[in-house]
């Protein structure tokens, strides 16, 4: 069997242009999907796809970790995001060939399941107290038992207790109304210095989030290192990091006990398999970031069900982004009571819409798909480019 096609297939959902990647072999039928978004960048990476293909075209798509090697080590560069991305959308489509190949669900070819279902979560938001504690209160009514949103407003180098009054104010009215049957998690977007990072961590620790994340950005661990010894909150980090040399310093300097690799930017099933054994040397947990598609969340899954220290598993709800997470593929994974069980069918489990996606190709001169761009600029008062 060998390779014949790597393409990319691009899809503009509600809020961001989904980028998945189709693997075609020599076998009539038989293809494998991938997926590679990355926010703001979606012809970068489309591009960088097309850029590997003649790297492994003609090889055996069965040969995951040596394909996974030829388009990391090749070419003299190492990957930064984009390359990565487009690493990991192929080689989530490879593993989907072997798996469709072998007759089995990807997490049988890993070694088999080690549990029985994997524990989701969500997202809820709100501008006020009310709205947050109603967006909440939405989301377990439906039985999603953990949410996460972002509760802080935009924090400037060193800020005064107003921010920190309003981002208490929000967590407590969430804690006050779902009561302590539903996890909060907290995403800081890495937009605070390890100062303002405190401060908010020691308004937050009565309402016990189960986690915060990026309370810093991750390119310095030693100062996120920093926030995690003065909290008991457990720290976690990198959507941003890649491959395991990504990881390494975190997990050496104590920085997080939770590991966020995610699936579409960190090397794929491959690496995302091998940043968790490495976490689990420092008793670290793994819970695979995936603000993506059904394609992501499905790969997601497959890595989940075998790690014995995962821990949960981020998913857009697809009553929020129906358009993203239901129509462009055929049967998308579906989730009960806040957990989607084991996969039965081969591969993946999931297959793109070619014709749903076409229906919904981006206009890259449309003010929508522009502005889906734009929407990741955040200001300070003073008018200063602030961390988004």
């Amino acid at each position: 069997m060998k390779i014949t096609a790597i393409r990319p297939v691009l899809a503009q959902g509600e809020r961001k242009t989904f980028v998945f990647v189709k693997v075609e072999t020599d076998q009539p039928g038989l293809v494998g999907w991938g997926e590679a978004t990355v926010e703001g960048k979606p012809r970068a990476v489309a591009g960088c796809v097309q850029d590997m293909e003649p790297m492994i075209l003609g090889f055996s798509p069965l040969e995951v970790e040596h394909c996974w090697q030829v388009l990391y080590r090749s070419g003299f560069w190492r990957q930064g995001v984009i390359g990565l991305s487009a690493l990991s959308g192929i080689d989530q489509a490879l593993w989907d060939i072997k798996g469709k190949e072998a007759g089995k669900p990807i997490y049988e070819l890993l070694g088999g399941k080690v549990r029985d279902r994997v524990r989701m979560y969500t997202h809820f938001g709100g501008d006020t107290p009310e709205a947050m504690a109603e967006s909440a209160l939405s989301k377990a009514a439906k039985g999603w038992d953990a949410v996460k949103t972002v509760p802080i407003p935009i924090t400037n180098i060193l800020d005064g207790p107003r921010v920190l009054d309003e981002a208490e104010a929000g967590l407590k009215a969430v804690r006050e109304a779902v009561g302590n049957g539903v996890d909060i998690l907290l995403d800081m977007h890495g937009r605070v210095t390890p100062q303002m990072a405190i401060r908010y961590a020691h308004r937050f620790e009565p309402f016990y989030p189960f986690f915060m994340e990026e309370p810093v950005q991750a390119e310095n661990p030693a100062a996120m290192a920093q926030v995690a010894r003065a909290t008991n909150i457990p720290i976690a980090t990198g959507e941003r990091l890649f491959t395991r040399w990504g990881f390494r310093e975190i997990l050496e300097t104590g920085a997080a006990s939770l590991l966020q690799p995610d699936a579409c930017h960190a090397g794929g099933i491959s690496e995302i398999r091998r940043i968790a054994a490495q976490a689990e040397v420092y008793y670290a947990g793994l819970a695979p970031h995936n603000p993506y598609g059904p394609v992501s969340t499905a790969a997601c899954v497959h890595v989940d069900f075998t790690t014995p220290n995962f821990v949960i598993q981020e998913m857009v709800d697809p009553d929020d982004s129906p358009l993203s997470m239901t129509e462009f593929v055929v049967e998308p994974l579906s989730v009960v009571d806040g957990h989607i069980m084991p996969p039965e069918k081969p591969g993946l489990g999931v297959e793109v819409d070619e014709a749903a996606c076409a229906r919904h190709a981006p206009d890259f001169g449309s003010e929508a798909v522009r502005s889906s761009s734009r929407s990741y600029l955040a200001r300070h008062r003073d008018g200063g480019v602030a961390d988004s």
